[in-house]
């Protein structure tokens, strides 16, 4: 199946998504509801997911999707999938209201409840990071000048740089959500100090804190708080094909996905 999924068409849609999040962050009115759980949904989210769905379906309509915004299916109708894809149309919506560009698209393929390819497009930076099983995982920043037409794997994957890039840090960079930091996640960090030493602080939004362990640029992710499947596979899949892990911290075994819980257990990414 993986085989015949065309990761370039997977980084044009999370682009056009991207291109329905900025009509709607460069306006005055963000439309802000709020969900059940008191977290906020804008108009870009329900833009960006009817992109990504209808896009999806339409190259796709064998593979079914479960989207942060779509129609959440009972366990029942869902244990058996094999392949499905995993979406959240934009992650970090917190950031999106706070105008700080920190927000992604998150698109990733799950097998047997496991990542095996993942896109995540940051559409203020203009930079995607995709990863596919047998592939790898690569960075491509000003990405909408370089896809154009339909472009093959390998030569989506000649314009993009691999992951990791080359580091030359003298300690260890932690990263930690810019809006959840959490008691436990500092304990981890006090902890990490009387191993490694000094260690450096970095912070970001949404998924783009999986990417920079996937890239490089930080070494440890905790993440002492709670996600849900559609903030973390994408992440995973770039994270894990990048050469880093991502284990939940009571077992130490991968994060599994299309659980009866959607809700992720506590976990570290880890390079």
């Amino acid at each position: 199946m993986i085989e015949t999924i065309t990761i370039n068409d997977i980084v044009k849609i999370s682009i056009e998504a991207g291109d329905k999040i900025l009509e709607v962050y460069e306006s005055a009115d963000f439309g802000i509801e709020s969900k059940a759980d008191d977290s906020p949904l804008t108009m870009a989210d329900k833009k960006a997911n009817e992109v990504i769905t209808d896009r999806l379906t339409k190259l796709y309509p064998e593979i079914p999707i479960l989207s942060e915004e779509g129609n959440h299916l009972a366990y029942e109708e869902r244990k058996d999938w094999e392949y499905f894809w995993l979406v959240d149309p934009l992650d970090g919506t917190k950031e999106f209201i706070k105008r700080n560009g920190e927000f992604t698209v998150n698109i990733a393929l799950i097998h047997n409840g496991t990542p095996v390819l993942g896109v995540i497009y940051a559409p203020v930076l203009e930079t995607v990071y995709f990863a596919k099983q047998g592939l790898g995982a690569y960075k491509l920043e000003k990405c909408k000048k370089q896809i154009n037409g339909q472009v093959e794997d390998s030569k989506l994957v000649e314009v993009s740089t691999a992951l990791p890039l080359k580091q030359d840090r003298e300690h260890t960079t932690v990263i930690a959500s810019r809006s959840h930091m959490s008691p436990e996640t500092e304990a981890y960090i006090n902890e990490l100090k009387k191993e490694v030493g000094e260690v450096e602080i970095t912070s970001a939004g949404s998924s783009l804190k999986l990417c920079l362990v996937a890239e490089g640029k930080a070494d440890v992710y905790p993440r002492f708080a709670p996600t849900m499947e559609w903030d973390t596979g994408a992440g995973q899949a770039i994270s894990v094909l990048s050469g880093a892990s991502v284990t939940r911290t009571d077992s130490g075994e991968k994060l599994e996905y299309n659980k009866e819980n959607l809700l992720n257990p506590w976990f570290i990414v880890r390079r």
